[in-house]
């Protein structure tokens, strides 16, 4: 019998200065049984980074078609295409073939590192690409906010993430390496 998604449900109220958004959001996260916290909680980062009325979570990695996340305009273009880990090259450039703007978002250390040697001459030239990497504790951080349950409340000032739950705090400053 085939494992069942675990659902998160986050109340997540953002306050993001850099782009004068500050907007509550209630999301409905479902985790995908291949899927860690440690990962969940890299997607809702990527979320609260980006967020709009109109993002929203995909099937993700049930989908091969699929980003993470996606903002898709009303006439159904994919304005936002959001990934996390390390995709081929094959895979990237399409994403940046179907959407306007593309973001990577690495978080597995030193593998992501290798990674970035490997495939980054292939993929500089790609305009519409961003690539940013998560460093290993703040990954850490990230992750023991998880909970089924979560009231986070996420501040963003100068590129850097400051997220909450009452009780504990991670700080997030990416890595720009595109």
């Amino acid at each position: 019998m085939a494992l069942k998604a675990t659902i998160y449900k986050a109340e997540l109220t953002i306050s993001d200065m850099d782009r004068n958004y500050y907007q509550q959001h209630q999301l409905t996260i479902a985790r995908h049984p291949s899927e860690s916290e440690e990962r969940m909680m890299v997607r809702l980062l990527a979320f609260t980074l980006h967020a709009s009325d109109s993002l929203k979570f995909t099937k993700g990695i049930g989908s091969d078609n699929e980003p993470d996340i996606w903002q898709k305009s009303l006439s159904d273009e994919i304005e936002l295409w959001i990934e996390l880990g390390q995709p081929d090259e094959k895979r990237i450039r399409q994403a940046c073939g179907r959407a306007k703007e593309v973001f990577l978002y690495c978080y597995s250390g030193h593998g992501a590192e290798i990674w970035r040697e490997q495939i980054f001459a292939k993929i500089a030239t790609i305009a519409n690409l961003h690539i940013y990497n998560l460093a290993t504790q703040q990954r850490s951080d990230l992750a023991a906010l998880a909970n089924k349950n979560m009231d986070l409340q996420a501040t963003i000032q100068d590129n850097e993430v400051w997220l909450s739950n009452g009780d504990q705090s991670a700080t997030i400053n990416l890595l720009c390496w595109k």
